[in-house]
């Protein structure tokens, strides 16, 4: 006698967990550890170290809200992009992953979720920023007895958030490729402190490839940005747009294909 097992059956008409949602549990989860933090306090904390040190010894007419916003820029441009690498690689490193990936099986929407939670810590960090920059430097211009310059340039502003804004991009496209904490954190200092020498020091000494670097390094494409009146031309757009598509798109996408097609454990 034999008995006939019912297939099992999936409910499609179950609504789906909104990605609202998502985002919401991936910013909670980027500081409900303690590293995680810790992390995000301690860039903002050098950040007010830095202003510190600017406002109390730099020459009283560089005392001005543009070099201000320039000193917390340089202290975000290089950590920022970390906090996406660790909301990414975490779900590897702390073995995560299976029970993220069976209450969401849609892959995709949780990889969605992880960048809109990094684009959103980090715009929280740049604002909080820019109001150290501002509050350090009116104690700062109180005690030296110096009048400050305020007014900052819109091209700034918008530079100074789309700079940030492709260093999270740049750590969530590397996180999603190697997908490993230490290889990724290595990567991106490699990528931003190495990478930029190798290629001044080649553009130095050969002149075609000077002209070359800013369609294929990411770093130099960027430089008018913060040069001359940082309003890039047409050509320079281009450049950072083809730049781009080498060190942003094509690592992000094959890290989501291979997320897409690996055995999560």
């Amino acid at each position: 006698m034999s008995t006939t097992t019912a297939p099992a059956t999936v409910d499609t008409s179950a609504p789906g967990v909104p990605l609202s949602r998502l985002v919401r549990v991936e910013v909670r989860k980027a500081f409900d550890t303690r590293a995680g933090f810790w992390f995000s306090t301690s860039i903002l904390i050098l950040c007010a170290l830095a202003l510190t040190f600017f406002v109390s010894f730099v020459p009283i007419d560089t005392l001005t809200f543009t070099n201000s916003t320039g000193v917390a820029g340089g202290v975000l441009g290089y950590f920022l992009p970390i906090i996406p690498i660790l909301l990414v690689t975490s779900e590897w490193g702390q073995r995560t992953g299976l029970v993220t990936f069976t209450l969401e099986p849609r892959r995709s929407r949780v990889v969605l979720a992880k960048f809109a939670a990094g684009v959103i810590i980090s715009l929280a960090v740049i604002v909080v920023a820019f109001a150290l920059a501002a509050g350090i430097l009116g104690i700062g211009s109180v005690f030296r007895d110096g009048s400050v310059d305020w007014s900052i340039s819109g091209h700034l502003i918008f530079n100074f958030v789309l700079s940030n804004v492709i260093g999270v991009f740049l750590g969530f496209a590397i996180a999603m490729l190697l997908m490993n904490s230490p290889a990724a954190i290595v990567g991106y200092f490699v990528y931003s402190l190495v990478l930029p020498i190798v290629v001044g020091i080649v553009s130095g000494l050969v002149e075609w490839f000077r002209d070359l670097a800013p369609w294929i390094e990411f770093n130099t494409a960027q430089n008018p940005l913060f040069t001359g009146d940082m309003s890039p031309t047409g050509e320079e757009w281009a450049q950072l747009a083809t730049s781009g598509l080498i060190w942003l798109v094509l690592p992000l996408t094959f890290g989501v294909l291979r997320l897409l097609k690996s055995e999560v454990k």
